[in-house]
């Protein structure tokens, strides 16, 4: 590599560094003092509080950097090329015949290696920390009640629900499942004192295993219901493995459907979104069809903002940070209120298809970033 690439690049990424870190940094210090008494509390018994802080921010500090590295990317070219320009260098580079196009090279690789590390860390981190992402500090340990989040289950039209459920071992407490068609002799309703997810193993299907159960009263009597040649509902009269109390209700309905709502989704990998949208069981929405469409165009919609962003100092020659700092500003609120509204059309339906609206922004933004930066190539 050129040394005056090697340069540019390190520039580039003491900015990325420095602002990723002090960004975060803020973040994490403001979030835990409002969180301290729970930090606290919970290092009593969780190996120190100092412990709990760091497993707790470990899954929040992918999350931001997910939501902030166009902008870091945006920025750190900002504030290199600023900085050339205060110290005469980028002067002397034009002087000496080096075209804009050639010197900004490294600042344009840098921007994709950071999106792509974007695709990787959206990809592969995020789903891996999502049981983290999905608790607050109240409830780091899932031993809290939480609001369930109903869910039918479109194979059987079983409406999933309950008075309150528990991360910590995926318990439903009072749970309801009330059953829109007719399986077997099993009524309208389906309720117990708590039900627990149970995953799909050998012999054993994924599902809900139903304890204390109320109605109906001669549950234990009933034999095992099948819908169209599939079994729905397991009862103990002929499933060996649950007792006399107990029915087992199977669904592709995971446990995270009830108790993360649409955060799971915001966690879920590209390709956990698009199984969840396949799997018959499940209907998630127009927002999610969206939110699915949005994972392929992101990278390119990153690149577009830093098109957007970068031309400004270059074609102005601007020698002052603060004004690099506000134009930046501009352009990011710009481009975030278009893929907000185009993205919220889509999810209500209005105007756009979710796929027109996950698409719409690049295909405003690619033609005025070409525009914008057009001084840059020539």
């Amino acid at each position: 590599m050129p040394i005056f690439d090697r340069y540019l690049t390190r520039l580039f990424l003491k900015v990325l560094l420095g602002c990723f870190f002090s960004l975060a940094g803020l973040y994490i210090v403001i979030d835990m003092f409002g969180n301290l008494d729970e930090f606290r509390g919970y290092g009593e018994t969780q190996g120190g509080m100092l412990w709990v802080i760091c497993d707790y921010y470990s899954a929040r500090i992918p999350w931001f950097f997910n939501h902030a590295s166009g902008l870091l990317a945006l920025i750190s070219a900002m504030f290199a090329v600023t900085w050339l320009q205060r110290s005469n260098e980028l002067t002397a580079l034009m002087a000496a015949g080096v075209s804009t196009r050639r010197i900004v090279r490294p600042l344009i690789l840098g921007a994709i290696v950071v999106s792509g590390i974007a695709v990787a860390n959206r990809e592969l981190v995020i789903p891996a920390e999502r049981d983290k992402l999905v608790r607050n500090a109240q409830d780091w340990l899932g031993e809290n009640a939480r609001k369930v989040s109903a869910v039918t289950d479109n194979r059987t039209d079983i409406l999933i629900n309950g008075r309150n459920c528990f991360a910590k071992d995926k318990r439903i407490a009072d749970p309801t499942f009330t059953l829109h068609r007719k399986i077997g002799d099993y009524g309208r309703n389906l309720e117990a004192k708590n039900a627990f997810h149970q995953d799909a193993v050998d012999g054993h299907p994924g599902g809900y295993l139903l304890v204390g159960v109320t109605r109906p009263k001669d549950s234990a009597k009933l034999p095992s219901a099948s819908l169209n040649g599939e079994p729905v509902i397991l009862s103990p009269l002929d499933t060996p493995w649950l007792k006399p109390d107990q029915c087992f209700v199977v669904s592709a309905v995971n446990f995270h459907h009830l108790a993360g709502g649409s955060q799971w989704r915001e966690y879920a990998s590209t390709s956990e979104l698009i199984a969840g949208l396949q799997n018959p069981s499940l209907d998630f929405g127009l927002r999610t069809r969206v939110m699915m469409h949005a994972r392929f165009v992101q990278p390119m919609l990153d690149m577009c903002l830093f098109l957007l962003g970068l031309p400004l100092v270059l074609t102005k020659q601007n020698r002052n940070v603060f004004v690099a700092i506000g134009m930046c500003v501009g352009v990011v609120i710009g481009y975030f209120l278009l893929v907000m509204i185009c993205q919220a059309m889509g999810s209500s339906g209005f105007v756009f298809s979710p796929a027109q609206a996950a698409w719409c922004p690049l295909v405003i933004l690619a033609p005025t970033a070409a525009m914008v930066s057009f001084p840059i190539w020539e």
